[in-house]
């Protein structure tokens, strides 16, 4: 009877042990899910593909004055920044309209506020795009001050969509083995700038 009793004691024990640890793995596994982040996924924001670095003065000038800026034209600035070549290219060429294309909401607002300071706000427009996702097809200028790598990506958009005899003009960086018809330089108060000029071709073919 002794012995039995004894045996009873010891299931039991086991027993009772095994459900404290049932309930203790259980209570962790509870505390881990509940703990756990919940993630989702959420889509990023395209960030810009090029630093902001205003163009000066004089060398927006060489850059409107070399594209033959005048009111038949409507100027597109990719990367336009604090919106100063579409504003310059209205205001003092006469432009018949422009529009700036930047990522950054930003400086969007700040050319938006130059354009009304300027007096131009009716005939200059600031988009907050992506540059490879606007149509461009109304353009007959193009301006530029972008990076090597992003003109080349940029380039077959630049031919597939823009009329022939549209005039492309870029600061600083060329288009590698699409040759531009004039390169101009521009001493600057730090350092000398490059102008860059191209026509589309009604053919336009790179090999």
């Amino acid at each position: 009877m002794q012995l039995q009793r004894m045996l009873g004691l010891v299931v039991i024990s086991v027993g009772v042990g095994s459900l404290m640890f049932a309930g203790c793995t259980q209570q962790r596994n509870f505390e881990a899910e509940v703990q756990a982040p919940t993630t989702t996924a959420q889509p990023q924001e395209r960030q810009a593909d090029v630093p902001y670095v205003p163009t000066p003065e004089k060398v927006v000038d060489r850059m409107l004055k070399l594209a033959n800026v005048s009111s038949n034209d409507v100027l597109y600035d990719l990367g336009s920044g604090d919106g100063r070549i579409a504003i310059t290219a209205v205001q003092k060429y006469g432009a018949k309209r422009a529009t700036g294309i930047e990522i950054n909401p930003e400086l969007v607002q700040q050319s938006r506020e130059n354009a009304q300071k300027a007096g131009v706000a009716d005939r200059v427009t600031f988009l907050q795009q992506d540059l490879f996702q606007t149509d461009l097809s109304e353009a007959t200028v193009v301006t530029l001050y972008l990076l090597p790598s992003v003109n080349l990506q940029l380039q077959p958009k630049l031919l597939q969509e823009l009329k022939p005899g549209t005039r492309i003009i870029s600061h600083d960086f060329d288009m590698g083995k699409w040759k531009p018809e004039r390169v101009e330089r521009v001493q600057g108060t730090a350092r000398q700038h490059t102008i860059y000029y191209w026509v589309v071709p009604k053919n336009p073919y790179f090999s």
